[in-house]
């Protein structure tokens, strides 16, 4: 939806910030903590935040130290996952009642969300204009209908979001494959896939392989394509501790984050007082889709650097005794072409060489990157070049190196280990029906992108999300609403009102769940969760606080009333009694899942490390039972005269689709989220000014998305790449526009034109 004059009139444009976090970090997280939440709560929840005893963030998936943690253990993005979820508004039928779907329609994002905790289950029936309230009784046999209806399972669809616990995960996949599909597709196909796509080809497993030491012990840490400062801000202070004991850190992205130039670290004296620590030693502002030519250029400028020193540079030893395809590599980034190098990443060869000096002479490296790498088309090649140099210097397995991907969302990683993918292996789909007696469906699901087409081309009609809120999420956002629209039956698990709810099925569902700060009293005793963070450790998470009213349920409730509700006893499985005590299901994971057995009792005594071969043992269960050196050929995007590359970008102010506030003060903006990041040069070259208002067009195969009316903000990019927030610019990403082999959507590679806005 368009900005509106008088949010173009609220909307200030500031110089952007030259550190993150400080006491201003301090000062909103307060603020926002008890002005959504009370004194009481606020106090309660964020002491309880990230401790051995209490609940897990459910703003990252970044993982915890081990032994001592700060009282506050906590970032200023945590204070606001916090106080978003423990606000004392709540909407109930009274609310619904008084607004239809057409009207909440009209409204943003941010005030959809802003309205208060969804507390009632609530229904939407065909030709119906307002939602109503229903029994938890009614609802789950409304599913049950449904599902048993349709001519065949894979007519229904089993959304996930990286939220849900590994609890509620496990029983989610075990309902969609005991009722007979694989359709679980969930947020890691719009954000990491290429990740997992990529190393499970190249290393065996589709994880990072560090540890929060490995990088407390680095000498070098690269951070390509991602702003912890924004989206990982506790990253920080593992790079702070990196930093004082003498590493280096290159970090390589369009934009120049606030949080890759020096933190202030808010438990620190010195932070709070402003004399922080700087911490990118070398910035390459990179063109949007340039990493692949960059990392081949890497590769090329190391193997010369061995040739003039051997021995120095390249671990041989590593090479010759664990992987596979050197030579070939080696000889492709032999021969690479310097001049679509350079243009295609918008860098000089003296800042590439510099780079790559960085490399050669560290002896412990870790790579890490977020989605402003797997994004594009390239993208599983682009992470695996990243292998190619880690392999070649043989930085997997060792201490103080590896590979370090970095989710964005809390339990994304554990979701995934629990079966939520439409592609399970089938060790995992032997083992789950030999614990549970059936044998589950071998072909592959829809994956995020399929399932759109399928709603859209009505070959499926249900479609049930675990958290999320899917329409904002996907990309191509009017075709993904008009294909939710098209749903027989949508069901919504849910803990604030949100876009999903209102593109939705001819017979719509909201089912209100219990939130990670609240208790859980589930079969009537204290039920705790688990989860898994990005450095595949699994530990408990515990909530404290009153739920937001009487009715919500547990995630592993509602998932095991929808279950009995539409399966009954077939193949046996007994769901409530998983509600009685959620120690029964960890025990069936510890039976299914590899690397948990034992998994209550490891849980018990603090959390276990799920195993990671090549981190381990510096073992690679790849087909070749060695780690692939991969050859890519060298794609460059291609942007015509005129245009420019978009990419989608979080605020500071949000966590994914979830609008906290209008304001990001890292770059400069307040009051408003509709603006385009643009380089003076192409300002000039495209005859417009800072202040100009204009609409965005994107361009692709089958025809033209606008998103209108967006200001333009001079900023440092580079020329020719521009960037704005989602998900307001996610209808401009058309659906088929996908990363290859993984089918992630290019949010970071959209090639778009600028229109004076009408």
């Amino acid at each position: 939806m368009p900005s509106k004059p008088d949010e173009d009139a609220r909307l200030r444009v500031r110089p952007p910030a030259d550190h993150a976090a400080g006491l201003k970090a301090v000062q909103v997280s307060m603020a926002r903590a008890v002005g959504q939440m009370g004194v009481v709560k606020a106090t309660r929840n964020l002491l309880t935040l990230n401790q051995a005893d209490g609940f897990d963030c459910m703003s990252c998936a970044w993982p915890d130290p081990q032994g001592h943690r700060h009282t506050a253990e906590f970032c200023e993005n945590g204070a606001k996952a916090v106080s978003w979820e423990g606000v004392r508004d709540t909407v109930g039928p009274a609310f619904f009642a008084e607004h239809s779907v057409a009207s909440l329609s009209e409204q943003t994002d941010h005030w959809l969300e802003k309205q208060g905790r969804l507390t009632h289950p609530m229904v939407r029936r065909p030709g119906g204009t307002h939602y109503e309230p229903l029994s938890w009784g009614e609802a789950f046999a409304l599913v049950g209908e449904h599902l048993r209806g349709l001519a065949h399972p894979d007519e229904a669809v089993f959304y996930t979001s990286g939220r849900a616990s590994n609890e509620a995960a496990f029983l989610y996949q075990l309902l969609a494959r005991a009722y007979g599909t694989n359709n679980l597709p969930d947020c890691s196909n719009m954000c990491h896939e290429s990740t997992s796509v990529a190393l499970a080809g190249t290393i065996g497993i589709g994880k990072g392989s560090v540890t929060l030491e490995d990088l407390h012990e680095a000498d070098l840490i690269v951070v390509s394509g991602q702003n912890p400062g924004t989206n990982h801000p506790r990253m920080l202070t593992a790079l702070e501790i990196a930093k004082r004991d003498g590493a280096k850190i290159l970090a390589i992205n369009p934009l120049p984050e606030a949080g890759l130039l020096k933190f202030d670290n808010p438990q620190k004296a010195r932070g709070l007082a402003g004399r922080g620590t700087e911490l990118a030693d070398t910035l390459l502002q990179i063109r949007s889709n340039g990493d692949l030519a960059l990392w081949q250029a890497i590769g090329h400028l190391l193997l010369k650097a061995e040739e003039a020193a051997p021995g120095t540079v390249l671990d041989r030893a590593f090479i010759d005794g664990s992987t596979t395809g050197f030579e070939a590599w080696a000889a492709h980034v032999r021969d690479i072409d310097r001049e679509a190098v350079l243009a295609a990443t918008g860098l000089t060869w003296q800042q590439i060489e510099d780079a790559a000096a960085m490399l050669a002479g560290a002896k412990r490296i870790v790579h890490c990157w977020a989605m402003g790498i797997t994004q594009h088309h390239n993208a599983v090649n682009t992470i695996k070049e990243f292998v190619n140099v880690a392999l070649a210097q043989g930085m997997i397995g060792r201490p103080g190196a590896g590979l370090c991907p970095v989710r964005g969302h809390s339990n994304v990683q554990g979701d995934r280990s629990m079966g939520i993918w439409e592609k399970a292996p089938d060790f995992f789909l032997d083992a789950l029906g030999a614990e549970f007696g059936f044998d589950p469906p071998r072909e592959h699901g829809y994956d995020a992108a399929a399932s759109v087409r399928a709603f859209r081309d009505r070959k499926a009609k249900v479609f049930v999300a675990l958290g999320g809120n899917f329409v904002a999420a996907m990309s191509d956002t009017e075709v993904t609403a008009a294909a939710m629209r098209g749903a027989e039956l949508t069901v919504q698990i849910s803990t604030k009102l949100n876009r999903s709810h209102l593109d939705a099925g001819a017979t719509a569902l909201i089912l209100p769940t219990l939130g990670r700060t609240e208790q859980d009293l589930t079969g009537g005793t204290v039920q705790r969760i688990t989860v898994e963070d990005s450095m595949s450790e699994v530990h408990a998470s515990r909530g404290r606080s009153k739920p937001a009213g009487p009715l919500l349920r547990s995630e592993v409730d509602i998932v095991c009333g929808i279950a009995a509700a539409t399966l009954g006893d077939r193949h046996g499985i007994d769901w409530r009694a998983f509600t009685t005590d959620y120690d029964r299901i960890r025990d069936r994971i510890g039976n299914v899942v590899p690397g948990c057995s034992g998994y209550t009792e490891r849980v018990d005594n603090g959390g276990f490390t799920m195993p990671h071969p090549p981190r381990d043992t510096r073992t690679f269960t790849t087909p070749e039972g060695r780690a692939v050196f991969s050859v890519s050929p060298l794609e460059v995007l291609q942007v015509p005269p005129g245009r420019l590359i978009l990419q989608t970008l979080r605020s500071h102010d949000q966590f994914n689709t979830t609008i906290y506030g209008l304001d990001d003060r890292y770059r400069g903006i307040k009051a408003g989220r509709r603006v385009v990041f643009i380089s003076k040069a192409d300002l000039d070259e495209l005859g417009f000014v800072d202040g100009d208002h204009v609409d965005l067009v994107s361009e692709w195969v089958d025809g033209e998305r606008r998103a209108p009316r967006f200001r333009l903000v001079e900023y440092s990019t580079p020329k020719g790449c521009v960037a704005a927030y989602y998900p307001e610019t996610n209808p401009l990403v058309p659906l088929d526009s996908q990363a290859a082999e993984s089918g992630t959507p290019t949010s970071k590679a959209v090639i778009v034109r600028l229109e004076p806005a009408t």
